[in-house]
């Protein structure tokens, strides 16, 4: 990652299929002004649609890369396009966007103005609103990431199958646990002391796992509410496939074990298995996809011990901070007890209060 100094943000939009991709392009250089930008396209095609040719020939000065698949071969998934992405990046900051988000007006100014103003932020996160339901917040990134302590995420405005309005009460930037990889803002001083995306995730969780590392190195993570973007959803991969359900339940236990401390990790582990036991569990309820996916992840991390411990030691060398500091950015309880059996449904139900500038 070289910097140039007339470049502020290089916009890295991971590509699969579909002109999807000009729509993005089109908000991008609409809505975008106030600030000096490239745009990247990582392509991640496995086969050549004639998407990334239409939009060349109406914005002749992006730059496409390939993710090192090809035409032909299996995709290499998000993570990999954003890192190819990342590692030609000029830009002082760099934003990895969707290519199924479009942007608003004053978007991209607001994300440098909050970020330079504060060296300790590492990342931060615009409010994402549904492109379907324009008045609802995102299901995936809402108004900014949190995590609970035993590594389950969820968000200010969404908690599992809960997705709320958004009505203003996220309108404050605050402190949040991770910001949504399909529109993460990134410092990239801040990069280079912790890495690049952990490609073995190949997709969801990545994104979590570098705000983790952000947060072991030191630095914060907040939302810029004053950025908004809309996303689509769905387009890579459908939301109740066994794929999504089977990466989301490997990679987060996968993240847990390469960030948390080893006294952490021996206190919370069982309180996690005996989660993913009941989320197996499922079953008994005709929810046969979550239940295997639920195993089948745990049975993956059983199976590769090595490969964990390999990647936890990565993680483990950005540590700059002991895990008390971490826990303090962290939701102290379960996140999934409070959903299902004490039936809260907001993240303003869970005490977080002045910890994170939500009301209570």
């Amino acid at each position: 990652m070289s910097q140039t100094p007339d470049i502020d943000v290089s916009i890295i939009i991971p590509h699969y299929l579909g002109d999807i991709l000009s729509d993005c392009l089109q908000s991008i250089y609409d809505h975008t002004d106030g600030v000096s930008f490239e745009v990247i396209v990582a392509d991640d095609q496995p086969h050549d649609d004639g998407s990334i040719g239409r939009a060349l020939e109406r914005w002749p000065d992006i730059r496409v890369v390939k993710t090192g698949g090809g035409y032909g071969k299996p995709t290499k998934g998000l993570a990999c396009g954003c890192n190819r992405g990342l590692e030609v990046a000029q830009g002082r900051f760099a934003m990895l966007l969707n290519n199924d988000m479009e942007v608003t007006s004053g978007w991209l100014c607001a994300l440098v103005e909050r970020v330079d103003g504060d060296p300790e932020v590492g990342a931060a996160q615009p409010k994402a609103r549904s492109m379907r339901e324009k008045e609802r917040l995102d299901s995936e990134g809402a108004a900014g990431g949190l995590m609970d302590a035993y590594a389950y995420p969820f968000c200010l405005g969404r908690m599992f199958d809960t997705v709320e309005q958004d009505e203003g009460q996220y309108d404050c930037s605050v402190d949040i646990f991770w910001a949504l990889g399909g529109a993460m803002f990134l410092r990239i001083e801040a990069l280079d002391k912790v890495g690049l995306l952990d490609e073995a995730f190949y997709m969801h969780m990545e994104e979590i796992d570098l705000c983790w590392r952000f947060h072991l190195a030191g630095y914060r993570i907040v939302s810029v509410p004053d950025a908004v973007v809309y996303h689509w959803g769905g387009f890579s991969l459908k939301a109740e496939s066994f794929q999504r359900l089977y990466l989301k339940h490997r990679n987060s236990l996968v993240m847990f074990l390469k960030n948390a401390s080893g006294v952490s990790i021996l206190r919370r582990l069982p309180v996690r298995l005996m989660i993913e036991f009941f989320a197996g569990a499922a079953i008994l309820t005709g929810d046969w996809r979550r239940a295997a996916a639920a195993w089948f992840g745990v049975l993956w991390v059983i199976l590769h011990p090595l490969a964990v411990l390999r990647r936890r030691t990565t993680a483990q060398n950005v540590r700059r901070v002991p895990d008390r500091e971490v826990d303090n950015r962290m939701y102290r309880g379960s996140v999934v007890w409070a959903y299902f059996a004490k039936g809260k449904r907001r993240a303003s139900e869970l005490g977080l209060g002045d910890a994170r500038g939500i009301a209570d």
